[in-house]
């Protein structure tokens, strides 16, 4: 054996072992890549169904806000209505010229009657003073009081009043209709 052939023989096998390596390397890349593009498309899809059930989440959050929002917005409006007939309603009794006036306070005057025996004062509210006046028979009428109409009735000792002023009667009827009104304005 020579040193050519022993040269040659050496080449070849380094040639061969060149080779066996760069196919390993090439089949080691292509494991490596295939691994890669796997776990790529893993976190891709992972990602994916994420952004999906957070825009969801995100969807139901605005959906529920927007709902709240409309249902707060149809309660002011609500309240706007309610306060306007409620304001529309003490325009109507506090006005002089209110139709049947003086009949309701004659009523009320009556029921006074039956409600309180004895010495009791009667405090007007300034407008219905003169009707009141008129209608009070012998009952003593007294200093007016403010309201929208009607009276106050007050033991002369003042250990007990009756307040018959036309916003008390208002607030209480009010108070005791609301749901009727709420039906006739809202349904």
């Amino acid at each position: 054996m020579t040193l050519d052939t022993l040269a040659k023989d050496i080449a070849a096998s380094a040639e061969s072992e060149a080779k066996a390596l760069i196919k390993e390397a090439k089949s080691e890349a292509k494991a490596i890549l295939a691994e890669a593009e796997t776990r790529s498309n893993e976190i891709r899809e992972q990602a994916k169904q994420r952004a999906e059930k957070e825009a969801g989440q995100i969807e139901s959050e605005l959906v529920a806000s927007a709902r709240q929002s409309n249902q707060k917005d149809i309660l002011i409006a609500r309240r706007k209505a309610l306060d306007a007939t409620l304001d529309a309603a003490r325009d109507h009794i506090s006005n002089a010229g209110m139709k049947g006036r003086d009949a309701v306070l004659k009523s009320l005057l009556a029921n006074s009657k039956k409600l309180a025996k004895g010495k009791f004062v009667i405090r007007p509210v300034e407008l219905d003073r003169a009707a009141i006046t008129k209608a009070a028979g012998d009952r003593k009428v007294g200093e007016s009081v403010d309201g929208l109409g009607g009276f106050i009735l007050e033991a002369e000792d003042g250990s007990v009043s009756f307040d018959m002023r036309f916003d008390v009667l208002l607030h209480q009827a009010w108070s005791g209709q609301l749901s009727a009104v709420n039906k006739t304005l809202f349904n």
